[in-house]
């Protein structure tokens, strides 16, 4: 049974992130803050729920939360500021886009949510002073594997996976050949042998590995 309060506070916001190590894609941070009462018997970490579950249960969280807020940070933003910071950032943002500020927030890992806070790019969004005080004020903690722990972190895997799935499924249909819509740009055999074939699009984040070995890339027309 997970649990539904960590810190005691009413508007208490789960956060989490997918797709951190894809090879394509963006990667995709939620945060929801869920009602005191909410409990649903499927939810879980997504991680541990199959495809129909966790479309079954977007719904359900999106219907009864209190606020919840989804963010994509793209390969560009990625490539620039690294994958854990773009992963934090987005968490970030999420709870800048909430439409009740959150009283405490709960994060799934063991990195500090404001590690890196404000930090500078060529692209995607630049925090303000105020939303970086703002971000500051409220206390938070990190919790390894958080989201088998806590409903609000298993809610925010939810629809980090199902928004980044329902991302790749549409970004498949430009460029079938390399099957997002079964590998959701994780490093499977086939997705790296459709690399080796065709090369990059401006989907792949240039700044990982993409073959296990050393072999030129070429670029597709886009």
């Amino acid at each position: 049974m997970l649990l539904s309060n960590f810190s005691g506070f009413v508007l208490e916001s789960g956060t989490d992130e997918a797709g951190r190590g894809c090879l394509a894609g963006p990667v995709t941070a939620a945060a929801v803050i869920l009602p005191h009462d909410f409990t649903h018997a499927l939810l879980n970490d997504s991680k541990q729920l199959s495809e129909k579950t966790r479309f079954l249960l977007k719904p359900i969280i999106e219907e009864q939360a209190l606020t919840h807020s989804v963010t994509h940070l793209y390969p560009d933003e990625i490539d620039e500021i690294n994958i854990l910071n773009a992963s934090m950032k987005g968490m970030q943002e999420c709870i800048l886009k909430l439409s009740h500020t959150p009283e405490f927030i709960i994060v799934d890992g063991n990195r500090s949510l404001n590690s890196k806070l404000g930090l500078k790019s060529n692209c995607g969004k630049q925090f303000s002073l105020e939303e970086i005080e703002l971000l500051k004020s409220i206390p938070h903690q990190s919790i390894i594997k958080g989201d088998s722990k806590f409903l609000s972190i298993a809610a925010a895997s939810v629809l980090a996976k199902t928004y980044r799935d329902e991302y790749m499924d549409m970004i498949h249909e430009e460029f079938p050949m390399y099957n997002w819509k079964k590998n959701k740009g994780y490093p499977t055999i086939e997705h790296r042998e459709a690399i080796k074939k065709y090369g990059t699009t401006k989907y792949h984040r240039m700044s990982f590995r993409l073959l296990p070995e050393q072999l030129k890339l070429d670029f597709l027309d886009l």
